[in-house]
């Protein structure tokens, strides 16, 4: 821990805006003594022991402030998140709560008053979001694994553009207890780390059935056949995009997809034509429907008119955008028929069947933006990112 704080500070001349709160380094050294005083026997280790990991400051930790990167909504946590506290009890070793686009709000990193990371790759190009400091954190090796979010792509879009691995398991399976919603019935734990093999280990460690959060799902026996951990049981269907979906992508991201479809094919996977149709429905119902409200409802009434002025510009913008749209109730339901509707032809993609996949595949983004790229056009290039990502 000593040498990886000396890492981090180094680091941090290079790349601004990580962190929001970092733990000083005799804090977490004495966390470190604490473990080796805990757990004597090195044969009986727990799975995660000195495991250095960040959070998503948008996520509770007890005692300390969650801004979600907007100071008037910060507050102090009396109760940690509970994946924080599982992957604790399995020895794991906090180091600090990550930056983020304000109120989680973005697919960029350029949305915050904590400062504005870039790829781990290069400094002319966005980190992406909203999970920026997490997966620039986790690219540059600083932790090896953090507890981010997913919302509509903000785990796994700066993932793929710090080279990191981020997970979205399906809503429910992970306990959103102590998250700041951003859309709550669409909400979803992120895991991000460096490899596959590292985000399975922690899904499986963090999963369980939390019934304070109300959209958990029940305790069910699921038949998980198309893994990474080896060879599979049987041969596996797989379902991509049709050409003018995949139209959007920047060339060298439509190429690196065909050459992942040909790496699926090699191991075994047959390609098989899907109905794309209610993907595509599902992703503009959340960005042009009324499902954009509810990054409004989980606010009082009077907040936005109360805060305007301490918002970044760019939320500001897209949260009087919202207002300004005047959405009713009948168009919300409407949207939520539709959503049923999507969600139950989705099923006939993926059910068991000659005609079923066992998974579709998509590119994580279409291209990657430069930073002065986004700034010139925050809206309109972050809204690009979204066409993948919400799947």
């Amino acid at each position: 821990m000593d040498a990886l704080y000396k890492n981090i500070e180094a680091y941090s001349h290079q790349n601004e805006g990580v962190w929001i709160h970092l733990e000083s380094k005799d804090a977490v050294l004495e966390a470190a003594k604490a473990l080796v005083t805990k757990y004597p026997d090195k044969a009986a280790l727990p799975p995660l022991f000195g495991v250095p990991f960040s959070v998503k400051d948008s996520l509770d930790i007890a005692g300390l402030p969650t801004t979600t990167a907007c100071p008037p909504l910060t507050h102090i946590a009396t109760a940690s998140s509970p994946v924080y506290e599982k992957v604790v009890a399995e020895g794991a070793l906090f180091v600090g709560k990550t930056n983020l686009d304000q109120l989680a709000t973005g697919l960029t990193g350029c949305r915050s008053p904590y400062g504005r990371p870039h790829s781990v790759f290069d400094a002319r190009y966005i980190s992406g979001g909203s999970s920026s400091g997490n997966a620039v954190g986790v690219g540059a090796r600083l932790v090896s694994f953090s507890v981010a979010t997913d919302t509509a792509g903000s785990g796994r879009v700066p993932a793929g553009f710090n080279g990191v691995v981020g997970f979205k398991p399906t809503r429910g399976l992970l306990s959103t207890v102590g998250l700041v919603p951003a859309c709550l019935s669409l909400d979803c734990i992120a895991l991000i780390a460096a490899t596959v093999a590292d985000a399975r280990t922690l899904w499986q460690l963090a999963e369980a059935h939390d019934p304070r959060d109300r959209y958990a799902k029940p305790t069910l026996a699921v038949d998980r056949h198309v893994n990474s951990i080896g060879p599979q049981a049987r041969a596996f269907r797989f379902g991509i995009p049709p050409p003018s979906a995949l139209a959007v992508c920047a060339p060298v991201y439509r190429r690196k997809f065909h050459e992942a479809v040909r790496a699926l094919q090699a191991v075994g996977g047959t390609l098989t034509a899907i109905d794309w149709a209610p993907f595509e429905k599902a992703g503009r119902l959340l960005y042009d429907g009324t499902f954009v409200s509810e990054r409004l409802a989980s606010l009082p009434d009077d907040w936005l008119d109360r805060n305007r002025e301490h918002l970044h510009p760019v939320i500001a913008e897209l949260f009087g955008r919202v207002v300004a749209r005047q959405s009713t109730a009948v168009q919300a339901y409407r949207d939520l028929q539709d959503k049923a509707l999507y969600t139950r032809q989705a099923e006939h993609v993926f059910e068991y069947s000659a005609k079923g996949v066992d998974v579709v595949v998509v590119p994580t983004t279409p291209t990657h933006w430069t930073i002065e790229q986004v700034l010139a056009d925050p809206i309109g290039k972050n809204s690009v990112l979204g066409v993948s990502s919400i799947l």
